[in-house]
């Protein structure tokens, strides 16, 4: 008996002492403090690490910048960018961090603030050439201001459409020189422009006289630069009368448009 209660002694002794595995976390509770003690804290393992958001099996990084209020800074562009580099710099970001809602719309929504400041700064711009070139005049000698005061500009519409139909007697005049001249267009154009003229003076007489003496004009001119154009420039189809004629298509067409 005393042989097999050394023997069994001797057994324990020898056995290897196993360790339960140590958690990742551990709640210190009742088994651990006094009895009744409950509510102690909870001590977590400390990891470091990029931070991603999960989606399915994929793992898409956040968007360092996006609580930035600039948003050239977001963009990573300077404030001197161009849109074409600020476009590129939205889609390079859009494409990087694809799948991530809140970072798309924060990207978009500093391209927009981007673009809109542009559009902003160019619009002031022109308010601001507008009444640089309204203070020249205003500065200008009293016989520049008298000579402004026989000019307007109208709306584009106007513009546009006294500009095609001169185009048109022009291109027609061109098509039609070879057979019979453009004594007809010339004679359509200045009538087209003594009707123009009266639509805004309000006077038929005055209106004439105005649109007879751009059309003399014109024709003077055209007279005299003509024959100073090179040769090779001119095609060999085109007569003087015709280019004279073309000359004065363009004073009718400015004096019947801008003048008051």
């Amino acid at each position: 008996m005393q042989a097999a209660a050394a023997f069994n002694r001797a057994a324990i002794t020898a056995r290897p002492l196993h360790r339960p595995p140590r958690p990742l976390f551990h709640i210190a509770g009742a088994e651990d403090g006094p009895a009744g003690t409950r509510g102690a804290p909870l001590t977590l393992l400390r990891c470091s690490g990029s931070v991603s958001v999960g989606y399915g099996s994929e793992r898409v990084p956040l968007f360092p910048r996006q609580q930035s209020w600039d948003p050239y800074k977001l963009l990573g562009v300077d404030h001197d960018a161009s849109e074409e580099e600020v476009q590129s710099a939205r889609n390079f970001l859009l494409k990087q961090y694809a799948g991530y809602e809140e970072s798309e719309e924060a990207i978009e929504g500093a391209y927009d603030k981007i673009i809109m400041n542009s559009y902003s700064h160019r619009k002031h711009s022109k308010i601001n050439l507008k009444s640089k070139l309204k203070k020249q005049v205003e500065e200008s000698p009293s016989w520049v201001k008298a000579l402004l005061g026989y000019f307007e500009v109208p709306s584009l519409e106007i513009i546009s459409r006294r500009f095609v139909f001169f185009g048109f007697i022009a291109g027609w005049s061109i098509a039609t020189s070879a057979e019979t001249g453009p004594t007809f267009q010339l004679a359509l154009s200045l009538v087209s422009c003594i009707y123009f003229l009266n639509d805004k003076m309000k006077n038929l007489v005055r209106a004439s006289a105005t649109g007879l003496g751009v059309f003399v004009g014109g024709w003077i001119l055209g007279s005299l630069l003509v024959p100073v154009i090179p040769a090779f420039m001119i095609p060999p189809t085109w007569s003087i009368e015709l280019l004279t004629s073309l000359m004065a298509y363009v004073f009718m067409f400015l004096g019947c448009t801008f003048l008051k």
